[in-house]
C-alpha cells in the first residue's frame, strides 16, 4: 500500500544555540607595554523560528526530520572581535499549523499567515569580553561572561487546514465529486466507503475573478467523535473552516436524521463548531424529479439554507456557489448580486428573504463564469 503524502501531525525535538563566551584576551604588542584588555564579545546562539509558507499544505517535509538544532555562537577573540552568531534554523510550516509542548500538551503558538514568523526558542546571548569590565581600579580584568545556555524543547506540530468551506458528510455522500466539479482538484472518486483517506483542497472560481477555498474532509460516521471509522484524526480540520457544507445523498433513508447525526458528532468533538455557518446540500439529485424534491423539502432543517444538487449533471451547482459566497460574505455587509438560472429564481428569492434579506432583492439571470542588555557582573570568573 502506497504511503500517504498527507501528514498533519509530527513530533520534533528542537534546540537553540548557546551563546559564545566572551574573551579574556590582553593586548600584547611591541612598544605598547600596557595594552590592557581587548577581549571581544561572544556571538549569539541561533534561534529556532517557525515561518508560515502557503506553498506547503502538509507536514510531509518534516516527517523524518526529528531533530532540528540551531548553531552555537562562537567565542569572542582578541582586538575586541565579536564571535560569529550561531545559525538560525527556520522551520517552514503550512498556514494553519498549531504548536504544542509535547511533554505537557500546552499550547505554544499558531501560524496562520504566509511568511508569519514565530521565534519558538531563543538562542543564548553571547557573553561580554573583559574589555567591558575595565575600571580605574581594575585596569586588567581577567574574567569575562560565559554565553547564556541553550533552550531545548520537544514540540508537536499539528496541521488544521485553512479553508472557507468545509465539506461534511458520511462516506460516499458525494464530497469528492463536488470538489472535482467546482475546482481543479482531482480527489480519488470510487463507489465504496472511505475512498477519501486524506483531506483535499480546491480553489473554487467565482464571478469577477473572485474565489474561495473548499476542503474535502474524509467521511464521518456515527461514533467518529469516539474513535470509530477514521475517528478524531480529521475532525480537527473542520475547526478552521469558516462555513460547513453538510452533504447528504438523496437516496438516504432519512435526510434529516443523517444531518442530525453529523451535527451530533461535531457537537461531541467540539461544541464551538455549531457556531459556524452551515448550509445543507442534498446530493445525487439527478435521480430525482421535481415532484420528489417537493416531497423531500418539507422534511429538511428549517434553520439553515438548503439546496438540491447533482455534481454529475451540474444541477444546482451554480446556485450552490452563490449561496456559499453569500454566506461567506454576510458578516462583511457587502451587497452581492446573485446570479441564477431563471427556473430557480423564485425558490432562492424566498430562501434569501427567509434568511433576513431585503424583499426587494433582485436576482439576475445567469452570466458566464469565467538587542541591548545590561551588564551583569555576577556571571563568574573565567
Amino acid at each position: 500500500m502506497a504511503e500517504s503524502n498527507f501528514v498533519d501531525y509530527v513530533k520534533i525535538y528542537c534546540r537553540s544555540g548557546k551563546g559564545g563566551r566572551g574573551s579574556t584576551h590582553m593586548r600584547r604588542e611591541k612598544y605598547i607595554p600596557k595594552g590592557g584588555p581587548d577581549g571581544g564579545d561572544g556571538g549569539r546562539g541561533g534561534n529556532i523560528i517557525l515561518r508560515g509558507n502557503r506553498n506547503y499544505w502538509t507536514l510531509l517535509h518534516l516527517k523524518y526530520q526529528r531533530h532540528i538544532l540551531a548553531g552555537h555562537g562562537e567565542s569572542g577573540s582578541k582586538n575586541r572581535s565579536f564571535g560569529k552568531d550561531g545559525e538560525d534554523k527556520v522551520i517552514e510550516v503550512p498556514c494553519g499549523t498549531v504548536v504544542y509542548n509535547a511533554e505537557t500538551g500546552a499550547y505554544l503558538c499558531d501560524v496562520t499567515e504566509h511568511e508569519q514568523e514565530v521565534v519558538l526558542l531563543k538562542g543564548g546571548r553571547g557573553g561580554l569580553g573583559n574589555w567591558h569590565f575595565r575600571t580605574a581600579t581594575n585596569q586588567a580584568p581577567r574574567y569575562a561572561q560565559p554565553g547564556e545556555p541553550l533552550q531545548e524543547l520537544t514540540i508537536i506540530l499539528e496541521l488544521k487546514l485553512l479553508a472557507d468551506v468545509g465539506l461534511v458528510g458520511f462516506p460516499n455522500a458525494g464530497k469528492s465529486t463536488l470538489l472535482a466539479a467546482v475546482s481543479a482538484a482531482k480527489p480519488k472518486i470510487a463507489n465504496y466507503p472511505f475512498t477519501t483517506l486524506e483531506p483535499n483542497l480546491g480553489i473554487v472560481a467565482y464571478r469577477d475573478g473572485q474565489s474561495f477555498v473548499m476542503a474535502d474532509i474524509p467521511g464521518i460516521i456515527e461514533g467518529a467523535s469516539a474513535g470509530k471509522g477514521l475517528g478524531l484524526r480529521f475532525l480537527r480540520h473542520i475547526e478552521r473552516n469558516a462555513l460547513l457544507l453538510f452533504m447528504v445523498p438523496a437516496d438516504s433513508d432519512d435526510i434529516r436524521r443523517e444531518y442530525n447525526i453529523l451535527l451530533g458528532e461535531l457537537r461531541t468533538f467540539n461544541p464551538e463548531l455549531l457556531d459556524k455557518q452551515r448550509v445543507l446540500a442534498v446530493t445525487k439529485c439527478d435521480m430525482l424529479d421535481q415532484e420528489l424534491m417537493d416531497e423531500i423539502e418539507p422534511t429538511l432543517p428549517e434553520n439553515i439554507p438548503h439546496i438540491f444538487i447533482s455534481s454529475v449533471t451540474g444541477l444546482g451547482i451554480s446556485i450552490l456557489k452563490d449561496i456559499l459566497w453569500h454566506e461567506l460574505n454576510k458578516e462583511t455587509n457587502r451587497i452581492e448580486t446573485l446570479v441564477h438560472r431563471p427556473k430557480d429564481v423564485s425558490h432562492l428569492q424566498q430562501e434569501l428573504i427567509d434568511m433576513g434579506e431585503d424583499e426587494d432583492l433582485t436576482i439576475e439571470e445567469e452570466a458566464e463564469e469565467g538587542e541591548a542588555w545590561d551588564i551583569e557582573e555576577d556571571w563568574g570568573d573565567e
